[in-house]
């Protein structure tokens, strides 16, 4: 599977649009895109998960690579949109106590 990154930038907010798998064949495309957000000054990095199906434990540590480099830089991060079995990685690997992340809201039917 493929991903893609849709980056929108704004003043001191970087919005990454993430579609697609997050897996040791995409990890470094993501971490390339997501690290150099990170690390600027005092910006606030939304990451939208809402296009993505799956993550395995290489992009789990982009995740956190990328939140370490943030705090360094005095940025933030978070993750948005995450449907329910990506939400469930991230609280089964206790990850949910670290990461500021907001799971996507569920339809009302």
């Amino acid at each position: 599977m493929n991903l893609d990154i849709q980056i929108t930038e704004d003043d001191n907010k970087s919005v990454a649009e993430v579609s697609g798998e997050v897996d040791v064949y995409t990890a470094t495309k993501l971490k390339e895109t997501l690290i150099p957000l990170a690390e600027k000054e005092d910006n606030q990095l939304i990451i939208d998960l809402t296009n993505v199906e799956y993550i395995d434990s290489t992009g789990l540590g982009i995740f956190i690579g990328a939140l370490k480099a943030a705090e360094k830089s005095g940025s933030t991060l978070k993750l948005i949109g995450l449907n329910e079995r990506v939400n469930r990685l991230f609280e089964i690997t206790g990850l949910h106590e670290v990461i500021d992340i907001e799971p996507a809201k569920r339809e009302e039917a």
